[in-house]
């Protein structure tokens, strides 16, 4: 078996065939939002809150990050996108977990504070509805979560807009018992981290990638771990490359392998304030992973358009969305808008199927 730090990258036929990519209608925001949650209630798809730099503003520009409330519905994917309704408040970068009732969405933030609150959103004959669930021990935001069997997992984030070390934080809240109740786990044996990309595999979760960050310094990682109940955590092969912020869940196919699309591999990181409107956006490797062999493979790659005028409309082409959801709907996988590219958003939806 592979240890945490060795690579084990099985051979595989690289490409885009592994997956018939397309698109749904854009989310209706000119600019798009990061950091939406986003799930499936009733057979609708529901994206909410999330933040942007309206009005063509950057970090380096000085555009003023903007959170939001709104939520939007689609109800089939030959519909169009339709306001359905508003959070209890602009709010972003929590968990979103699909369950049978609704969207249950965990933590987050927004320009004031990071919170511990959950609810769940049904989308039912028409109407939104709200239903609040018990609240986090603590507030989480960057943070990244699943649901294995019956249990909703949550792991990492930060504490506080201004926490300077990200945290270890593992909590659990077991949907089929009579009553509901976060309980705090041990944590994985390896750094604290933020932006992560969770994932599910029959009943274990996994965790894989992130940043970590200490006195405010974000480092990127490559280790993955696995949860099983009863016998706890160990530690998994190493991805290829970090894959921070990617789309998460990682999507788990019919044989319980999960495929991580995309996501920021640090390779720029350090120079993203110099490129600004340059940026080549980031990493479109599909990376999977087979739990029964703790081996890694390319399962092929997101297929990106990016046109002369990128750097003046980045909405008008395609890219390798990272800080999105990714979402399992009428049997495709969703990546619902997200950043292009440091400080860029795009109401673009890719699919995958």
């Amino acid at each position: 078996m592979c240890g945490m730090t060795t690579s084990c990258l099985r051979d595989m036929k690289t490409g885009q065939a592994a997956y018939r990519w397309d698109t749904l209608p854009p989310i209706p925001d000119a600019t798009g939002f990061a950091g939406s949650f986003a799930g499936v209630s009733n057979g609708a798809l529901l994206v909410a809150g999330g933040s942007n730099f309206p009005d063509g503003g950057t970090p380096w520009n000085g555009g003023v990050k903007t959170w939001y409330d709104k939520v939007f519905v689609l109800e089939s994917k030959d519909s169009s996108w339709k306001e359905a309704g508003k959070l209890p408040r602009p709010l972003g970068y929590g968990v979103s977990v699909s369950t049978e009732e609704g969207l249950l969405c965990i933590g987050g933030s927004n320009a004031e504070a990071h919170y511990a609150d959950v609810f769940l959103l049904k989308w039912q004959n028409g109407r939104l509805e709200t239903i609040p669930f018990p609240s986090l021990p603590v507030p989480l935001a960057n943070t990244c979560g699943a649901m294995a069997g019956d249990k909703v997992y949550v792991a990492g984030g930060l504490h506080a807009p201004d926490s300077k070390n990200a945290a270890a934080d593992f909590y659990m809240l077991d949907l089929s018992a009579d009553s509901l109740s976060w309980q705090q786990l041990p944590s994985w044996p390896g750094p604290a981290r933020m932006l992560g990309v969770a994932g599910a595999s029959g009943a274990s979760f996994f965790l894989f990638s992130g940043a970590a960050f200490e006195n405010g310094a974000r480092g990127y990682l490559r280790d993955a771990y696995r949860y099983d109940p009863g016998s706890g955590w160990r530690a998994c092969a190493s991805l290829p490359a970090p894959v921070v912020a990617a789309p998460t869940p990682a999507a788990t196919d019919a044989n319980g392998n999960l495929s991580i699309f995309g996501g920021d591999s640090g390779a720029d990181a350090a120079v993203a304030a110099t490129l600004r409107e340059n940026h080549p956006g980031f990493p479109d490797t599909i990376y999977t992973y087979d739990p029964g062999q703790d081996s890694w493979a390319v399962g092929g790659h997101i297929p990106t358009e990016k046109r002369a005028d990128a750097a003046a409309n980045p909405n008008a082409s395609l890219w390798a969305p990272v800080t999105t959801p990714l979402v399992k709907w009428n049997g495709m996988y969703v990546l619902p808008g997200g950043e292009a590219r440091p400080g860029t958003r795009t109401p673009r939806v890719r699919t995958a199927e």
